[in-house]
């Protein structure tokens, strides 16, 4: 019997705890109105991927309306990429102007150019292990990988890369086989 008591008050609390944890600790003013961007639309040219309700917020009850602070939002937006000067593969030349300086949690694209001068390849796993590879387009197709270890020209040609900087330290990605300074990318993440 007592078994049996303490299972139910047990379930009792587990059961509300959610129901608490939810509920606001200062009740909201039913005058109050959900943030002004909530309700607006996306900025003309942004991809929306929220097809639920047309668009549109549903309606809040004002008791329930409360407003959570889970982090950045809104971190793929076009607005908050940034474009980073261009890898080249060409016989002879340096892969990359200058060191690159990204920060964690940041949204980059590059473009890497081959001239068709040589076979030319980049290659960094630990580059690729430390970013987040949104999409690699290459002409025109857009590619979603699971992991990238390197990315090989046997022509002259152009790819874009579009990721997010996760882990910070120094990073590379460089010609197989080389050992010049001038053939290689390095990426400082802060």
């Amino acid at each position: 019997m007592m078994t049996r008591l303490l299972t139910a008050a047990f379930l009792a609390v587990a059961l509300t705890a959610p129901v608490a944890a939810q509920t606001p600790a200062t009740p909201v003013p039913a005058d109050s109105a959900a943030p002004a961007d909530a309700a607006s639309p996306a900025p003309e040219g942004e991809d929306d991927d929220d097809d639920e309700g047309g668009g549109q917020a549903a309606p809040a009850a004002a008791s329930a309306v409360e407003h959570h602070d889970y982090g950045p939002s809104g971190i793929m937006t076009r607005s908050n990429r940034e474009d980073l000067a261009p890898l080249t593969l060409a016989s002879g030349k340096p892969v990359a102007a200058e060191e690159y300086s990204l920060q964690s949690g940041g949204y980059y694209r590059l473009r890497i150019e081959a001239d068709g001068s040589q076979e030319l390849a980049l290659s960094g796993g630990d580059f690729f292990r430390a970013v987040w590879v949104n999409e690699i387009i290459v002409n025109d197709i857009e590619i979603r990988p699971m992991g990238v270890h390197s990315i090989e020209f046997d022509a002259a040609g152009e790819a874009e890369i579009s990721f997010v900087a996760i882990v910070p330290g120094r990073h590379t990605m460089s010609v197989p086989g080389s050992r010049g300074e001038s053939q290689q990318a390095v990426f400082n993440i802060r």
